[in-house]
């Protein structure tokens, strides 16, 4: 962040430097009542395409709470890299400025990353955790993916055909009519968000595996299991590497919020309502 700039009233050996600007607050949903859900959204996305299709369901058991990363949604672009402590800690500060004392945390694709650094982090703030479809880190294929997927932001075509072929689960689109294909990939088409190679970038070299042992609370990981962006072998990093931790396997691709919808929003749910229970 650029910093503010002051005139010197002092000699410039006597003279304190200018404090450095504070972040802008994050852009944010909040909906609903009742304790806290925090949700952390994937790379490329929002808090709006990521989690939008739940917001009701969960909106009914909590009070949720899912910020926009910088350059996605409706927050503004911030020059830089990302890095997995800023967003952690602008994430929870975002909870502060709700009102979140603790709060569950849920995180998708590199949201998982944040998730686990949030609850390292900030321990005491967590009550429990999801990860879907989730980056634990270590892998050289993620990293040469996420630079591919950068490179091609300025080549949309190409950009959509790697899309459809990693990110969609195979099975999907194979069964997909041939109008609605050709619809998707136009849809695919829109713009990409300000921050979409920031956080690709940051998504290929993410690393949370050291710290998995730490987190005590209870966590469940939800694996797609035709998923080609970030795939199954990722999500086990993380079942295994928790303690105690659960996992479940949805029938999809990267985006199970448009592949298998009512699975997915029948595992959200008995997250929360577990916790509840807990």
């Amino acid at each position: 962040m650029p910093s503010t700039s002051t005139p010197l009233a002092r000699s410039a050996t006597s003279a304190r430097p200018a404090p450095l600007a504070q972040p802008a607050p994050l852009a944010r949903i909040v909906q609903g009542s009742g304790p806290g859900l925090l949700l952390a959204h994937g790379a490329g996305g929002s808090a709006r395409d990521n989690w939008g299709p739940l917001l009701p369901e969960l909106a009914a058991h909590r009070t949720v709470v899912a910020p926009d990363y910088p350059g996605s949604g409706n927050s503004p672009y911030e020059p830089g890299e990302r890095t997995l402590d800023e967003l952690a800690d602008r994430l929870v500060a975002t909870a502060d400025e709700e009102g979140l004392e603790t709060f569950d945390l849920a995180g998708y694709s590199l949201g998982a990353a944040v998730a686990v650094r949030i609850a390292t982090r900030h321990p005491g703030r967590v009550r429990s955790l999801l990860l879907l479809a989730g980056v634990a880190g270590g892998s050289a294929r993620t990293r040469m993916l996420s630079d591919l997927i950068v490179d091609l932001e300025e080549r949309p075509d190409d950009l959509v055909r790697l899309m459809l072929t990693v990110v969609f689960g195979g099975t999907w689109v194979d069964a997909l009519p041939a109008d609605q294909l050709a619809g998707l990939r136009e849809a695919l088409k829109s713009p990409l968000p300000s921050g979409f190679p920031q956080q690709f970038r940051l998504a290929g070299t993410v690393d949370v595996r050291a710290e998995l042992a730490a987190i005590a609370v209870p966590t469940l990981v939800v694996s797609t299991t035709e998923d080609m962006l970030v795939p199954p072998s990722q999500h086990r990093l993380l079942a295994e590497g928790i303690p105690g931790a659960r996992l479940v396997e949805l029938p999809s691709g990267h985006l199970p919020m448009v592949e298998v919808l009512p699975q997915l929003r029948d595992v959200v749910l008995e997250f929360v309502k577990g916790s509840d229970r807990g």
